[in-house]
Parts: C-alpha cells; sequence; structure tokens
C-alpha cells in the first residue's frame, strides 16, 4: 500500500493532508517548517507527495523534501482545479486544496519525477527574465513606432538600448552555466548539430524541456503541446487539434521550425510532402515543430550528434 500526503504551499504557510489516516496539519515554510513537516511526515518509504509549483515559494520545501529522499509530484495548477471540478468541489481552501492533491494523487496514479537541480533552477530564473525582457522590448519598440512627442521617442529608445544591453548579459549567463556544466554542454552541442536549432533555441530546449532524451516520443510531443488528439462522437468527425503542453515551448520552437524546412533536408521534404497531399500550410509547420521535438529526443537519448543522411 503507497500513502500519499497533498502538500498546498503559500508564502508563508504549508498546509499538508495525508490521506491514509486523513491527519491534516499546517507547517511554516522556513527551516523550521520543514523540519517539523519532515518528522510529521515520517518514513518516505512507500510515500508520495503531491504538489503544485507555486515560483520562489515552493522550491526550499522541494529541495528539502528531495534531500530526505522522497518521491515528489508536482502537478500542473490548472489540471489540479479541473480535477477539482470534476469531483465536484466547490469550497477552495488551504485545507481543501491539501486533501485535494492528494486524492488527485491517488485517482491519476500520478508518478514521481526527479526534480530541477539548482543549477536548472537558476537558467530557469534566468530564461523567465529573458522572455520578460523580450515582451517589454517588443512593447518599447511599438511605442517607439506611435509616439508623436520627440521626449517619449527618445526615452523609448534609450529603453531599447538598456534592454538589448540586458539581453545579452542574460545570453551571456546562461550560455555560461551551461558551459561549465559537461553534461549540459554535450547536451547542448548534440540539439546545435540539428538544422534550423540555434544556440538560443537550443538553451531554451534544455531550459523548457529538461526531460529531452528520457521521453518516448508520444510523451516528448504530448508535452510540447504538438500531439493532435482525435475529435470524434458517433457519425461526427472533427479537425484534429493541438491543445496544451508547455506555451513557451511551442512559441519558441516556430522559428526554427520555418529555418528547418529551408536547410534540413529531411524536414523540407516532410513539409514538401503534407502540402502536396493538401494539408494547410499551418498544419505542416506544426507537423515540423513536432519532428524537430520528437528528433531532438531521440538524439539526446542516444547521445549523438546530427548526421545528414547520403542523397
Amino acid at each position: 500500500m503507497q500513502d500519499i500526503i497533498g502538500i498546498d504551499i503559500s508564502k508563508d504557510r504549508l498546509d499538508a493532508f495525508r490521506l491514509s489516516d486523513r491527519k491534516h496539519k499546517g507547517f511554516g515554510n522556513d527551516k523550521a517548517g520543514f523540519k517539523n513537516l519532515l518528522r510529521w511526515i515520517g518514513n518516505p518509504e512507500g510515500l508520495r507527495i503531491v504538489y503544485e509549483p507555486t515560483g520562489p515559494y515552493h522550491r526550499a520545501m522541494e529541495e528539502a523534501l528531495a534531500r530526505a529522499g522522497h518521491a515528489l509530484v508536482k502537478v500542473n495548477p490548472r489540471q489540479a482545479r479541473r480535477f477539482a471540478e470534476a469531483t465536484g468541489t466547490q469550497a477552495k481552501t488551504d485545507r481543501v486544496d491539501a486533501m485535494l492533491l492528494a486524492r488527485m494523487g491517488l485517482a491519476l496514479d500520478l508518478p514521481p519525477r526527479p526534480v530541477r537541480g539548482e543549477l536548472m533552477n537558476e537558467l530557469r530564473e534566468l530564461h523567465v527574465a529573458r522572455l520578460a525582457l523580450i515582451k517589454d522590448r517588443t512593447a518599447t519598440g511599438n511605442r517607439t513606432d506611435k509616439a508623436v512627442i520627440g521626449l517619449i521617442r527618445r526615452q523609448a529608445k534609450a529603453r531599447l538600448a538598456i534592454i538589448e544591453k540586458q539581453l545579452v548579459e542574460i545570453d551571456e549567463t546562461i550560455a555560461a552555466r551551461i558551459a561549465d556544466d559537461p553534461e549540459l554542454a554535450g547536451r547542448l552541442d548534440i540539439l546545435t548539430s540539428i538544422p534550423g536549432i540555434g544556440a538560443v533555441t537550443a538553451c531554451m530546449l534544455l531550459i523548457e524541456m529538461p526531460e529531452l532524451g528520457t521521453l518516448e516520443p508520444k510523451q516528448a510531443a504530448s508535452l510540447a503541446g504538438l500531439a493532435p488528439f482525435t475529435r470524434r462522437s458517433g457519425k461526427w468527425k472533427g479537425k484534429e487539434m493541438i491543445r496544451g503542453g508547455r506555451a513557451t515551448l511551442r512559441s519558441a520552437i516556430f522559428m526554427p521550425a520555418l529555418v528547418a524546412i529551408r536547410f534540413n533536408a529531411a524536414l523540407k521534404c516532410k513539409y514538401r510532402q503534407l502540402i502536396e497531399s493538401g494539408k494547410a500550410p499551418k498544419v505542416a509547420i506544426t507537423a515540423v515543430m513536432r519532428k524537430l521535438v520528437l528528433l531532438a529526443n531521440a538524439l539526446l537519448r542516444d547521445g549523438r550528434k546530427w548526421v545528414d543522411r547520403p542523397a
């Protein structure tokens, strides 16, 4: 028999619910609270702990539990909310959320996964900051184009220069952190060997999808949100669609797919075949994006670089 504990995490408090005896207890979200939580949990054997990611608020707890040898299950908050709705639970309190997380872990038999190490957490934080700067650059560029008053236009241009400098600093920091880690550096070399994937996209793949190389093809496509799902009921048959997955990853792989269509012979041939069979260009590009992710997963799994096939 396996026991499951659900933990709802907030800035200052952890609410834990144990499914076997239905006991609930609150702890501080600090070192003293972690010690009390570990004492309350007890033996990690045959135990799974289910929780939602909460940005910086879950990391310290996650590290403490991982060091103690606990099997950790981090679930998507939207999936957890959908589970609560499916059970007909209307109330939303920290205690109720902890109970629902425990029930969700049991009902869906959610498997534990390794947690991110300190380096990956740092790279993730840098990547999030980079995405924010890119959004800021787009918004500032739009203001520059539309500004009528000279002062606003000058300030916007000065802000753009600052953003570009900060982006360069973040990119250099990410590259240096990856280069200092032999395993990550080797994975980066494999990814950049694929025509269409440059250094920036390769770094993004390593950060956004660290599971690459350990997944089955269907799992990799689904995680990236590029696995089409069938829509059919009785005699009605709808169009296949993609949904869910990691939206940031899916957005970032779009431009590399366009490059691959031009310079990657195998993917270029695949794109042409789809277009000639009557598929819409958008559908064909999505298929190329999926192929890129699957190719990256396969090469990382085998530990080998891309090699052009002879004509």
